[in-house]
């Protein structure tokens, strides 16, 4: 399926700190009247930064940040009664940069952190972001920001690109149903604007951008069954839909944007200015639970998501392949670092963090139980994140945050005391 438009402009504009002015609801599923989309294989155009479909022009660049030669990398943190700080990973410092209504979980595109109350998602600039241009990378550092709040109900559900300064950035409210499409260029010049908010049936939903279109899923019965393709001004195409039933869990990775399906996996890609869609189906036979959960390393094509609590599955989107890696403990989420020496990263359910051979699924090093009160308590949610060089991971209960050595035999190479229990984190720079 191949779709092509233009770019909208943005619905609504606000300044800083105010709340987003929201243009008039309309309710998507009356406007869908979609025929079945004819599922198409691609390979999928890699030469420029992937699944954004922008040009990159300005390399990520905004007024009033300084480039710099390194990434300026940074761990943002939130506690139980929303304080947001940010701790500076080449100098140490830390600096408090405001408050948030107490969030129950958070998310980041590698610059803002969005952090979730239950009745609307606060957007948190951290101004440090990384511009992948293939061969090379421009890396920026401008002043952090709390840009304020998007209102909405229920449990946000966040979708970003690998961009922090152009194209869009999804959020879905599951118990209102409002699917929202934020514009992520107004976002990096300090302002919230809304390219639409539609109204679909309440249901744990995505939007998912992709290019100058953004996927939205619809419900049956209440479960995500289908994603259909809207423009940006939330506009569905003609005949773009595909079926996805009980959708869950998404991510964007160098080739483009995944969305998980109980059979497997949607890939949207963009080629020359148009969207392609295209099932990777699980292996034959296979009888591992699905993949509800996505993570890797940032630009790269291959993400990981626990199956079940006793094996971990790899979605390589370049490949258009599965591969099963069986684990020989229980296991609470799993990353991919898809480097050379193929490493998948793991927290065990007794608080290691196992480094895992992606080839073979041989455990290759594990260090101590690091969050084990963490994980036995409601203090917070570790959550382990990784980039090219080290692993993180937020310890709430013990009230530190590891830096993780993953090709040195696990070593702890930094552990930071923080004031307040870490509840949600997230690393900024990459």
């Amino acid at each position: 399926m191949t779709l092509s438009g233009s770019a909208a402009a943005p619905a609504s504009t606000t300044r800083r700190n105010d709340h987003p002015v929201l243009p008039r609801s309309s309710t998507l599923t009356a406007l869908l009247t979609l025929a079945a989309l004819t599922l198409v294989g691609c390979a999928g155009a890699e030469t420029e930064p992937p699944a954004t479909g922008e040009a990159s022009g300005g390399h990520g660049a905004v007024d009033g940040a300084a480039e710099l030669s390194e990434p300026p990398l940074a761990l943002v943190t939130i506690d139980p009664d929303g304080a947001v700080r940010l701790l500076d990973l080449l100098d140490e410092s830390e600096a408090k940069l405001g408050n948030v209504p107490a969030a129950s979980r958070a998310s980041s595109d590698g610059r803002y952190v969005f952090a979730d109350a239950g009745g609307g998602i606060s957007v948190i600039d951290s101004g440090r972001w990384t511009w992948d241009h293939v061969d090379h990378f421009h890396y920026y550092l401008a002043e952090p920001a709390m840009l304020g709040e998007v209102p909405g109900r229920g449990a946000a559900a966040v979708a970003t690109t690998s961009s922090s300064t152009t194209g869009s950035t999804g959020v879905f409210f599951a118990g209102s149903g409002e699917a929202v499409l934020l514009d992520t260029a107004a976002m990096s010049e300090g302002e919230l604007v809304e390219r639409f908010r539609l109204e679909v049936d309440p249901h744990d939903g995505m939007v998912v951008p992709i290019g100058s279109y953004a996927l939205v899923t619809q419900p049956e019965h209440g479960v995500a069954a289908s994603v259909s393709v809207l423009d940006e001004d939330g506009m569905p195409q003609p005949g773009a839909t595909a079926q996805c039933a009980s959708a869950q869990g998404t991510v964007t990775t160098r080739v483009g944007a995944v969305i998980g399906c109980a059979d497997g996996a949607l890939l949207a890609t963009v080629v020359d200015g148009a969207v392609e869609i295209e099932r990777i189906p699980y292996p034959a036979g296979t009888t591992a639970p699905r993949a509800t959960a996505f993570a890797g390393r940032d630009g790269r094509p291959t993400v990981a998501a626990p199956a079940g609590d006793h094996a971990i599955w790899l979605l390589d989107t370049r490949e258009r392949t599965w591969t099963l890696l069986p684990v020989d403990r229980p296991i609470v989420q799993a990353t991919a670092i898809d480097d050379e020496a193929q490493h998948v990263l793991a927290l065990g359910a007794d608080g290691r963090v196992l480094v895992i051979d992606g080839a073979t699924g041989a455990l290759l090093s594990q260090t101590e139980p690091l969050v084990a009160e963490s994980l036995a308590t409601d203090a917070g949610t570790p959550t382990l994140i990784a980039d090219q060089q080290r692993a993180y991971l937020n310890a709430p209960a013990e009230r530190v945050l590891y830096e993780i050595d993953f090709a040195d035999a696990a070593r702890i190479s930094r552990t930071f005391a923080t004031p307040t229990s870490p509840a949600l984190f997230a690393e900024t720079g990459r």
